[in-house]
């Protein structure tokens, strides 16, 4: 699956996690970028672990539409249910970054472990060139299409490139909370895009 969207430096396409691609994601991790906003090294150490010891299985747990990859482990330890969902690898020319979009079967709603529908993390060498509101805006077009009526995405406070991209591709402010303590506790915004 690969689709493109204008309006950044250079066209910007989502695609589907592939051992041909995979090098190309590897090397990101080496250089310093994490998919994980949150969890940032430790995620990175584990993910290359899993490259390491099966590839394939690794490009596989990419794409879990039934939610079968077992449950997810929280930064603080807790293992949760995975939920459906998705990780797709922004590029332009080259590896830009993820955007992952997960879900609950028939609702809208997400269980309150889950801060958001659309997670998104850019390289920081391709960052201020439009990568992340283009790949939103591909996402956006997922999402309809597996029946959702909105999504929802959190950003901390002080991220403005991050709450500029979701007011872009129609993002309206619900509110303000603090994140449970799992996830940093940093002071966040909810917002959601109606599809």
């Amino acid at each position: 699956m690969s689709e493109t969207a204008a309006g950044a430096s250079r066209p910007v396409n989502l695609r589907t996690p592939t051992r041909e691609l995979l090098p190309r994601y590897v090397a990101a991790l080496e250089r310093g970028w994490s998919p994980d906003n949150v969890r940032r090294q430790k995620a990175v150490d584990e993910e290359l672990a899993q490259v390491a010891a099966d590839p394939q299985a690794f490009v596989d747990l990419m794409v879990d539409r039934a939610a079968k990859g077992g449950p997810v482990t929280l930064p603080d330890g807790t293992q949760v249910p995975r939920l459906p969902g998705y990780r797709l690898w922004i590029w332009d020319d080259d590896f830009c970054g993820s955007i992952g979009l997960r879900w609950q079967a028939g609702s809208n709603e997400l269980p309150p472990y889950v801060l958001g529908h659309i997670g998104y993390a850019v390289v920081p060498w391709k960052r201020d060139r439009g990568v992340a509101k283009a790949a939103l805006a591909l996402m956006l077009g997922h999402a309809r299409r597996e029946g959702l009526a909105y999504v929802e995405l959190t950003t901390d406070e002080d991220n403005a490139p991050s709450r500029k991209v979701i007011v872009a591709n129609g993002g309206t402010l619900m509110g303000a909370f603090r994140k449970p303590a799992m996830y940093g506790g940093a002071e966040s915004l909810r917002y959601r895009i109606m599809l």
